[in-house]
C-alpha cells in the first residue's frame, strides 16, 4: 500500500506535537534544578535530614511507618505564619490516626526559635535549607513558594504536593486515616 504526502505531514504533525508537549511537560516538571533531584508523586520521599531547633540532626526516616505531612514555611512568610495554629490544632487528632504533621523551616534557626517562643505549635519544627537535598525544592516546589506542603505516606512516598495554604476542609481529607 502506497501512501501519499498528506499521510506522512500529518504523521510528522503528529509526531512534532508528541515532541512539543513531552518538552514543555520536561519544562513544567524538571528532574533536576541546579543539581536538585525533583521528586514527584509516586516518587520515594528524598532522603533528607533536618536540624531540630536546638541543632540535633532529625532524618525523615525517623517518621517512617506514619503518614508525614511536610509543611515547609518561613518565619518571614505571612501566609505560613497565618496557617500554623490550623496545623497545630488538627496536629493533635492526627497523631491518634497514626499521621504527623512536620514543620520543615526554610529560615535561619535564630528567628525560628524567637517565632517559637512568641506562638508555640503542637507539632515538631525542623530547619532546613530550600535548596539542599531535604528542601521543598526536592520535594518538587519548583516554583519556591511557601507554604508548600507534601504528603509522605507510611511507605516513604510522595502521595500528594500542595503550594499556598490550606482550608480546614483541605487538611481534614489530608490527614483523613
Amino acid at each position: 500500500m502506497r501512501r501519499g504526502p498528506t499521510f506522512w505531514i500529518v504523521l510528522l504533525a503528529v509526531a512534532a506535537a508528541a515532541l512539543g508537549l513531552w518538552l514543555e511537560y520536561r519544562r513544567q516538571h524538571p528532574s533536576q534544578i541546579d543539581g536538585v533531584t525533583i521528586a514527584v508523586v509516586g516518587d520515594m520521599a528524598p532522603d533528607a535530614t533536618w536540624l531540630s531547633t536546638d541543632g540535633k540532626p532529625r532524618p525523615l526516616k525517623d517518621w517512617r511507618g506514619k503518614k508525614v505531612l511536610i509543611n515547609f514555611w518561613a518565619t518571614w512568610c505571612g501566609p505560613c505564619r497565618q496557617e500554623m495554629p490550623l496545623l497545630s490544632a488538627a496536629a493533635k487528632g492526627a497523631s491518634d490516626h497514626g499521621v504527623m504533621i512536620l514543620g520543615v523551616a526554610e529560615d535561619i534557626a535564630p528567628a525560628v526559635r524567637a517565632h517559637l517562643l512568641k506562638d508555640p505549635v503542637a507539632y515538631p519544627i525542623v530547619i532546613g535549607a530550600s535548596d539542599a537535598p531535604g528542601g521543598s525544592l526536592s520535594f518538587g516546589n519548583t516554583r519556591q513558594v511557601l507554604p508548600y506542603s507534601v504528603l509522605v505516606g507510611a511507605d516513604g512516598r510522595i502521595l500528594r504536593r500542595k503550594m499556598g495554604t490550606f482550608s480546614e476542609a483541605e487538611l481534614a481529607e489530608w490527614l483523613a486515616p
